[in-house]
């Protein structure tokens, strides 16, 4: 049979007392029986007491992938049906109006968004290649539409409409295989949904929402398919208490079938970010100065515009290489995950742009993944006024310098040699030549080689064992 016609909420639509109870009775099956036993309970600093399992942040380095009905119109940003609609931003409404029909709504989108030559197994040897070891898909962005057959999605989901496939089950099969791990985004709320606005209207006083969709579809996406990480996002506008949080992540970690391993993120709430959560991703693109206290991520977007595919972007908008990979660094340096998102087209497509950009990356952390992965931050992240990161691992110390110097002499002030100490670079087999600087740290004679010999074109990593 085939599935109804999709009609998220796009147009105006009264919320009835009748669908209201149908929806609510349907999520109440979905939601699983809390089992009242020891273990951490639904309150900050119990759940903030958990240690965040060793694989994350062993990881260092994964894949972010925005994509959704959004990749259709793939104009202007993931947020074109609220600057459209929400804003009425004027840009957003001459866009439609020189390329759509009148009436043209939003859903209309929905059955272009085909996913037509999406290939998961293609997907996770380019994300394999990229040196990823976890990868984020989005389940759910702030337009409601599912990339699962969610229960409680109205058929606005990719089993009904579009694809008319499992997207977040098909990429999860293909990246395990590869052992690497799998994290989903969810948005808490949704910018259109009645009976988000119903409780909004209420104050947030009610949880019509929260009962009939946000947490039906948590525990349905963790019990489905057992993610890595959950990436929560969508939170802002409330606090904790609306979207019932701890009791959710409660039940995560003491009876989920993730309950050892899963890993999540901050966004849980008014005032949790930077403050609750597994990791902190604090905000977007959120740089710190310092080495923080608590584990972090940096999440950033190759198309530095949007997080979504975008058919107007410019290469002057794409991050370059050195660009990348020195963010990667800097991150890794200050005890953090770096997250890189990527937009894939409606059809399923990678654009060359962003594999060239991700197998780049790849090619460098087959040579300097020794300084990143499983690494800890040294007792000196950089070098003052020069360009020098440091790692560690085991008594080894990674220097990472991003600047080629001049004079082919490199001079590092915080490594403190001794009678055993040797230095090499990474990727060039033999000890490179040095001596103690007589007002402090070590002179490193680099590699005389032709730019075509070099290990890699930038960022070159000095291996040194044996310093204090």
């Amino acid at each position: 049979m085939r599935a109804p016609e999709a009609r998220p909420w796009p147009r105006p639509w009264a919320v009835g007392y009748v669908m209201l109870l149908l929806l609510l009775f349907r999520a109440a099956e979905l939601v699983p029986r809390v089992r009242r036993q020891s273990g951490y309970t639904p309150d900050w600093p119990s759940l903030d007491s958990r240690p965040l399992p060793s694989w994350f942040d062993e990881a260092k380095f994964g894949l972010f992938v925005h994509w959704g009905v959004f990749s259709v119109p793939a104009w202007g940003s993931e947020w074109f049906w609220w600057h459209w609609k929400g804003e009425a931003r004027p840009d957003f409404q001459r866009f439609m109006r020189d390329h759509y029909p009148p009436g043209f709504s939003y859903a209309d989108f929905g059955p272009q968004f085909t996913a037509r030559f999406f290939q998961p197994e293609e997907w996770a040897n380019l994300f394999q290649a990229a040196g990823a070891k976890y990868v984020v898909l989005t389940s759910k962005h702030h337009e409601g539409f599912t990339n699962w057959p969610s229960p409680v999605s109205w058929n606005w989901n990719s089993q009904d409409v579009g694809p008319h496939r499992d997207l977040v089950g098909e990429l999860g099969t293909a990246l395990r295989n590869r052992s690497i791990r799998y994290g989903l985004y969810h948005s808490l709320f949704e910018w259109f949904h009645p009976l988000y606005l119903l409780d909004k209207k209420n104050g947030f006083k009610t949880q019509y929402f929260v009962r009939a969709k946000t947490l039906p579809e948590l525990y349905d996406l963790v019990l489905s398919y057992k993610p890595d990480l959950i990436w929560s996002d969508g939170e802002w506008e409330c606090p904790d208490t609306y979207w019932n949080s701890t009791e959710f992540l409660a039940w995560l970690y003491n009876d989920s079938p993730v309950k050892d391993e899963v890993v999540v993120n901050d966004r849980w709430g008014q005032n949790c970010s930077c403050h609750h959560g597994g990791y902190y991703n604090c905000q977007d693109k959120y740089k710190p100065q310092g080495l923080p206290d608590h584990k972090w991520e940096m999440c950033t977007s190759m198309d530095k515009l949007s997080w979504g595919y975008r058919r107007d972007m410019a290469m002057s908008d794409i991050a370059e290489e050195s660009e990348i990979i020195a963010e990667l660094v800097q991150t890794v340096s200050l005890g953090g995950n770096y997250l890189l998102n990527i937009g894939p087209t409606k059809d399923g497509l990678i654009v060359p742009i962003f594999q060239e950009r991700l197998l780049a990356v790849g090619k460098w952390l087959s040579i300097n993944g020794e300084a990143i992965y499983a690494s800890t931050p040294w007792r000196v992240q950089f070098e003052k006024n020069t360009s020098v990161w440091y790692t560690s691992k085991g008594g080894d110390v990674y220097a990472i310098f991003l600047q080629w110097p001049g004079n082919g002499v490199l001079n590092l002030k915080s490594p403190v040699p001794t009678p055993t100490t040797t230095i090499m670079m990474l990727g060039i087999q033999e000890d490179l030549k040095w001596s103690p600087d007589p007002d402090k740290g070590v002179i490193i004679i680099l590699p005389q080689l032709p730019p075509s010999a070099m290990p890699v074109e930038y960022a070159w990593t000095i291996k040194l064992t044996g310093v204090k």
